[in-house]
C-alpha cells in the first residue's frame, strides 16, 4: 500500500501566529501561555492530519516563524538583516512582483546575517516541539511522525554569511552546529526531514551569475556539508525535500531536475521528496523514469501529488495517476504520496485557505487508496 505524508508546514491558527510574532518582534508575552498554545495547536494539527488520512504526520512546524529562519532564535551568531533578492523569474515580470508585494506575497520576516560564530543555544525549544508532537501522536493514535529541520545549505541561502572567510567555512560551521539538532530528532524516535530548496531554488535566487555546471559544484558542496552533519544518523530515518520555491509565479527559471538529480541522489537520506504537481515542473517525473538505473535501491520516492500554492482541490483520480507514474518506476513499496511543498512556509502567510489545505490532503489520501485498489 502506498502511504501518505506531506512536506511539513501546515496552516497555523491566529492565536499561534500572534504568539510567534510577539516573540519575533520582541514584544512581551507569557511564556507559559505560549507553550500551552503550541501544545494545543499541535494536538489539533495532528488530529486533522489523521482525519484527512495522512499516515506519516508532522507538528505542522507550528512553533516556527519559518522553516529556515527559525535557526536565528536557536543559535548564536545572527544579527542585523540579510539582503533581499527576489527570484529571477519574478524579476522578469515586475508588475506581478509588485502585486505580490502589495498583497503580502513577499513576507518581510527577519532574515539576519551571520555576523558571529554559529553555536547552539541548547535544544530546549526543539525538545518542546518533540514533546508536543509525540504527545499528540499518542493522544490521537498516529504511528509515525517526522520533524522538519533546516539544512546547512538553506540556512546559508536565507541567512547569508558576513563572518566566515568562505562559503565552505560557513557551511562547515552550520553543519557542525546543526548536527546535534538532527541527532536529537532521530534519537526521539521521529523521522528527520531536511528542507533543501537550496539545491534548486537558490539557482535562480542567489546564483544567477553562475552556469549550471558551476552551480552543481555549489549544490555538491551543500550535500557534502549536509552528509557531514548526518554522519551520526542512519539514512533510513532521514527525508530530504527539494523544491524550486513554494510560491505561485512563472517559475520559468527553474533549474531542470535532470541537472540536480545526481547531487540529490547523493544525499544521505532514504526518502526523497520533490515537486511533480505544479504546472511548470509536472513533466519532471520522466527524469526518474529515464534515470531509473541511477536511483539507489534503498531510496524511497515521495513525489508531490498535490500542489501547495493553489486552491484547486485535486481530483483523487489525478492524484492516483500521479502516484502510478512512480510506482511503475520503482514499485509501490518504494513510493509514498506527498505534497509539492508545505502549506504554511511562513507563519501567518499561506496561499491556500486552511480548510482547503486539509481538503487537498484528503484528496491525496483518497487518490492513494485508488492507486492501491488498481495495483
Amino acid at each position: 500500500m502506498v502511504k501518505t505524508t506531506h512536506v511539513g508546514s501546515l496552516p497555523r491558527t491566529q492565536d499561534v501566529v500572534d504568539f510567534i510574532f510577539a516573540r519575533e518582534q520582541e514584544k512581551p508575552f507569557d511564556q507559559g501561555a505560549f507553550d500551552s498554545c503550541m501544545t494545543q495547536a499541535v494536538s489539533a494539527t495532528v488530529k486533522k492530519q489523521l482525519e484527512a488520512g495522512i499516515d506519516i504526520v508532522s507538528d505542522g512546524e507550528t512553533s516556527k516563524i519559518s522553516y529556515a529562519t527559525y535557526v536565528k532564535d536557536r543559535y548564536t551568531g545572527f544579527s542585523g538583516d540579510s539582503p533581499r533578492n527576489a527570484p529571477a523569474d519574478l524579476k522578469m515580470f515586475p508588475g506581478f512582483l509588485e502585486r505580490l508585494a502589495n498583497d503580502g506575497g513577499t513576507p518581510q520576516y527577519a532574515r539576519p546575517m551571520c555576523t558571529g560564530e554559529v553555536r547552539s543555544k541548547g535544544q530546549g525549544e526543539l525538545q518542546k516541539d518533540i514533546a508536543n508532537l509525540k504527545t499528540a501522536m499518542a493522544e490521537h493514535g498516529a504511528e509515525r511522525g517526522f520533524m522538519n529541520a533546516a539544512s546547512p545549505g538553506v540556512i546559508s541561502l536565507f541567512l547569508q554569511n558576513d563572518f566566515y572567510p568562505t562559503r565552505e567555512g560557513y557551511l562547515a560551521a552550520l553543519a557542525d552546529a546543526m548536527k546535534e539538532e538532527y541527532e536529537t530528532i532521530v534519537g526521539s524516535g521521529l523521522d528527520l526531514q531536511l528542507d533543501c530548496p537550496d539545491l534548486a531554488l537558490s539557482r535562480h535566487m542567489l546564483f544567477n551569475d553562475l552556469s549550471d555546471a558551476e552551480f552543481i559544484k555549489i549544490a555538491q558542496m551543500h550535500v557534502e556539508a549536509l552528509n557531514h552533519a548526518l554522519s551520526g544518523v542512519p539514512a533510513e530515518k532521514v527525508r530530504i525535500h527539494i523544491c524550486w520555491g513554494n510560491y505561485e509565479g512563472p517559475h520559468c527559471c527553474d533549474i531542470a531536475m535532470d541537472t540536480v538529480f545526481a547531487p540529490l541522489m547523493a544525499a544521505k537520506a532514504r526518502y526523497v521528496l520533490f515537486e511533480t504537481s505544479n504546472p511548470r515542473d509536472a513533466h519532471e517525473w520522466t527524469v526518474f523514469r529515464d534515470r531509473k538505473a541511477e536511483i539507489p535501491d534503498d531510496k524511497v520516492l515521495v513525489p508531490g501529488v498535490i500542489d501547495s500554492t493553489t486552491n484547486f482541490v485535486e481530483h483523487p483520480e489525478v492524484v492516483a495517476q500521479r502516484i502510478e507514474r512512480f510506482t511503475g518506476i520503482v514499485g509501490a513499496d518504494r513510493v509514498i504520496a506527498g505534497s509539492d511543498c508545505g502549506f504554511g512556509t511562513f507563519a501567518g502567510f499561506g496561499a491556500v485557505d486552511p480548510d482547503i489545505a486539509y481538503a487537498k490532503l484528503r484528496s491525496l489520501s483518497d487518490g492513494a487508496a485508488l492507486a492501491k485498489g488498481r495495483a
